[in-house]
């Protein structure tokens, strides 16, 4: 289980690089991406349970959880000194949140819903690639995508993201416009095909929980179709590499 106390939380955030390198960043698009939709429709579901839709998307629960709550006066210190440091008040607001709620989940966990961790997918996206931006659009700039964040209600039902290891998020990352398959109702084996300059390469996921070319995939929807092969988007697709992987690991 991972180690989610406000020192280690801090210390993970700690070490992001706000302003990553572009082709670093570039390389994580997709998972980047991923994680950014999880985290609103968890937050969707945070803010919902505490009547805070109008603070969405990018805040510090536990003023809603807990108004009384304090940080330790050494913890409260450190946060204070990085948050010094770090550019934009959504930023701010989440990683005092992230911190914020590891300190209350330890003091009085009793005290939080039956929800999943609000902050962990966004500090795994900070972790990949830093910071992120909003446009004159009034959506979000994640360094190489533009992303809509629609609307609490809308959030609530985009399809869950369970699958949060690092091993699944690289899996994920790959140049390319990138379309997924899976045979049957077993969906194995999980293959792709990625669309690079106008050349095409089709992989499939190995039993060695790594990408290979493959044949195996059509080239027509019709002889994909045929062959029993079903479209996935890239969250199922992302919920079957992490079976994959947590098969593999037992």
């Amino acid at each position: 289980m991972t180690d989610r106390t406000a020192s280690v939380m801090l210390n993970r955030l700690r070490a992001v690089e706000w302003v990553g390198d572009w082709d670093d960043v570039l390389a994580r698009v997709m998972s980047r991406r991923i994680l950014m939709r999880e985290y609103l429709r968890r937050a969707a579901l945070w803010a919902q349970a505490y009547s805070a839709e109008r603070a969405w998307p990018f805040f510090d629960v536990t003023e809603y959880v807990d108004p009384e709550f304090r940080l330790s006066p050494e913890t409260a210190a450190e946060l204070e000194e990085y948050l010094s440091r770090v550019p934009g008040s959504a930023l701010k607001a989440t990683c005092a949140g992230a911190v914020r709620l590891a300190e209350l989940r330890e003091q009085n966990p009793a005290a939080l819903p039956d929800l999943p961790d609000l902050y962990e997918p966004l500090v795994l996206f900070y972790e990949r690639g830093g910071e992120f931006l909003r446009d004159n659009a009034g959506g979000l700039d994640l360094t190489g995508v533009s992303f809509r964040l629609g609307t609490p209600q809308g959030n609530l039902g985009t399809p869950p993201f369970h699958a949060l290891s690092e091993r699944v998020l690289d899996a994920l990352d790959a140049k390319g416009r990138i379309s997924y398959y899976a045979v049957g109702e077993n969906r194995e084996p999980l293959m792709r095909r990625r669309i690079v300059r106008g050349e095409r390469h089709d992989e499939v996921f190995g039993r060695d929980l790594r990408w290979e070319p493959t044949d195996r995939l059509p080239e027509t929807e019709e002889a994909r179709k045929s062959a029993g092969l079903v479209p996935l988007d890239e969250i199922a697709a992302a919920e079957l590499i992490g079976a994959f992987v947590d098969r593999a690991s037992r």
